[in-house]
């Protein structure tokens, strides 16, 4: 018996820093934000057929609002469908975004382990960034993120 072959590809959300700035309360990117936006593009570009037939395997499986990191897993077949809908997202919740794609594996390791190192890397540059503000509930909930990716299972 073989088993169901997926894809697992790491995304960055880059949102549009003068959307942020002008509003007082910035976009939080969720799994329901992310899975939502990919789902419209899917049925808006390929119809409702190739959105029932990449909906099969399709799930975003983790999303850390402070670096914007996500890890979204779609069948083989179907993978480059939903990569390509997913260049075509335009805006989640009314901001413009653009995603960016570190990492695409077959394995839910290799794809573990691309994130991990990544969300490390983001977020000591965010600790940069926001300075001396850097809340310990910043810093608990990063850690929880982390904590999180380790946890990943299929």
């Amino acid at each position: 018996m073989v088993g169901f072959k997926n894809r697992y590809m790491t995304l960055e959300v880059i949102l549009d820093p003068n959307k942020e700035l002008a509003k007082k309360d910035p976009v939080i990117i969720t799994t329901y934000n992310v899975t939502k936006a990919i789902k419209d593009s899917i049925l808006v570009n390929f119809g409702e057929c190739g959105l029932a037939s990449s909906l099969g395997s399709f799930q975003v499986k983790y999303v850390n609002e402070i670096t914007r990191l996500c890890i979204i897993r779609a069948s083989r077949e179907d993978h480059q469908k939903v990569w390509s809908a997913i260049t075509m997202v335009r805006s989640i919740a009314d901001c413009p975004v653009i995603f960016n794609l570190l990492d695409l594996s077959g394995s839910i390791r290799a794809c573990k382990t691309a994130a991990l190192k990544c969300d490390e890397l983001k977020f000591e540059q965010h600790k940069l960034v926001v300075g001396s503000i850097l809340s310990a509930q910043d810093t608990q909930k990063m850690q929880f993120y982390l904590d999180k990716i380790k946890g990943l299972e299929h």
